[in-house]
């Protein structure tokens, strides 16, 4: 008895899977910032970290972050929702469609509904009759995207929407919505007097990591929309509704375990319900800032499989918000590479991506080092220490791979620059799959009454 207490602390710090707190989440991110900046330095490629890059690697994650987040509510009620896609396709419908009648909120709000519309359909098929998850959501991805295109052609390329510029593949243009600046700091305005840019000033002098920090701080504080406020707002409300109240407990324990969550008296009918109708919601919220924010028009393809990468992020944030965010920046940052920086930042994330795997191989070493005593006694510890050297070697090999690109080119030809987001996916995908821990019923069939 006393072995096994003794023992299991031990294993745990072994494995390292002693939990992070804010304190070294803070260290991490200043360390990457850093590391950034001495990147930016080297290769001399500015847009790395401008203010331009900041912006729109926002613009670009909040649409994958607000899909994820619907995949996020969806799975840990367990139903698994592959059909983000297709919700997400019928949020940029009902948006555009009703944002150019009646102005953009009430297209934000119709866009909801249009997900919520199909996060119904897809909790009927897999809640209510059983249907495998995944045909669900592939047929619900076909569905939002030959609907959508029906509809386009029958609405918007007639009348009144065909005269404003609407056409079969596109809509007519919806307002925006007012952006906001931080006043003093990045140039708004007070009353009448336009306040100094001090931190586009400082940015614009390319010193080492302090102009980094004034070009990140003025991206996130100049010309944001309102409703990338409340897309950033939506990950502590997530947060607090999922596991700070009775409702997200309830949610929770249907992914868990539906029996146990059933003989405590759970409606898991009506969570799993709940939540599948929320995710559609926020896939559906996610189409409508496409149509909105980022480009003010719908057009057939707008999604370009951002569901799936939500979807992505979602899995590599270990189906947490605050992970979720983090997988999404990611994704929108390498995505901003092919609006401002191009091969030539491409370029620097080679040797700032080198230095990262050369890190996470020392990590890798020391771990099986530390593993090594209790190796010899343990078949579990020696699986552990051979997944660490194996991740050391392949992390070291594919370093100096990238380190030689880095130096026997100048530039990233435009081809693999396009391709960088969906890599970046792949890769983040291979690298996070060993720690992940999915809810433990996701994707299984529940009945209600019924024997396991």
């Amino acid at each position: 008895m006393s072995t096994a207490t003794e023992t299991a602390p031990a294993r745990k710090a072994a494995g390292g899977g002693r939990r992070l707190r804010w304190p070294h989440y803070l260290l991490i991110a200043s360390g990457l910032l850093v590391l950034l900046s001495l990147v930016r330095v080297i290769d001399d490629a500015d847009p790395v970290t401008s203010s331009g890059t900041v912006s729109a690697s926002l613009r670009l994650a909040v649409p994958i972050f607000l899909a994820g987040l619907g995949g996020l509510w969806s799975e840990r009620s367990g139903v698994i929702n592959i059909g983000l896609e297709g919700m997400m396709i019928l949020g940029t419908w009902t948006g555009a469609w009703a944002g150019y009648q009646w102005g953009p909120w009430i297209g934000v709000l119709a866009g909801i509904i249009g997900g919520a519309l199909g996060g119904l359909l897809h909790a009927i098929a897999t809640v209510s009759f059983g249907v495998d998850h995944i045909v669900s959501g592939v047929a619900i991805n076909i569905l939002g995207l030959g609907l959508t295109q029906f509809l386009a052609g029958l609405i918007f390329d007639k009348g009144e929407a065909k005269a404003l510029g609407g056409g079969p593949r596109q809509s007519p243009p919806v307002d925006p919505i007012q952006t906001l600046t931080l006043p003093v700091l990045s140039g708004g305005k007070i009353g009448g007097w336009q306040s100094p840019d001090w931190l586009g000033s400082l940015e614009r002098h390319h010193w080492f990591l302090v102009s980094d920090l004034a070009g990140i701080v003025r991206g996130l504080t100049s010309d944001m929309s309102l409703l990338t406020l409340v897309a950033l707002l939506l990950l502590p409300a997530s947060f607090f509704v999922l596991w700070r109240t009775a409702f997200g407990l309830r949610i929770r324990s249907c992914g868990e375990d539906a029996y146990a969550a059933e003989s405590l008296g759970v409606q898991v009918y009506r969570m799993k319900y709940a939540a599948v109708m929320i995710s559609g919601g926020f896939a559906g919220l996610a189409g409508a800032f496409l149509v909105i924010v980022a480009a003010p028009i719908y057009q057939d393809g707008q999604t370009n499989g951002r569901g799936f990468i939500g979807l992505a992020a979602m899995i590599f944030g270990n189906w947490r918000p605050g992970g979720l965010a983090a997988g999404s920046l990611l994704f929108g940052y390498t995505d901003a590479m092919n609006v401002r920086g191009g091969g030539q930042s491409v370029h620097a994330l080679l040797l700032f991506v080198a230095i990262l795997l050369i890190g996470v191989a020392v990590w890798q070493g020391v771990r099986a080092n530390r593993l090594l005593p209790q190796a010899a006694l343990d078949a579990a510890h020696r699986r552990d220490m051979r997944g660490a050297v194996v991740g050391s070697a392949l992390s070291l090999v594919t370093a100096a791979a990238l380190l030689a690109w880095f130096l026997l080119s100048d530039i990233v030809p435009g081809e693999l620059v396009s391709f960088t987001p969906h890599l970046t996916t792949l890769l983040v995908l291979a690298l996070a799959s060993q720690r992940l821990r999915m809810p433990a019923a996701n994707g299984l069939r529940y009945r209600r009454g019924e024997a396991r």
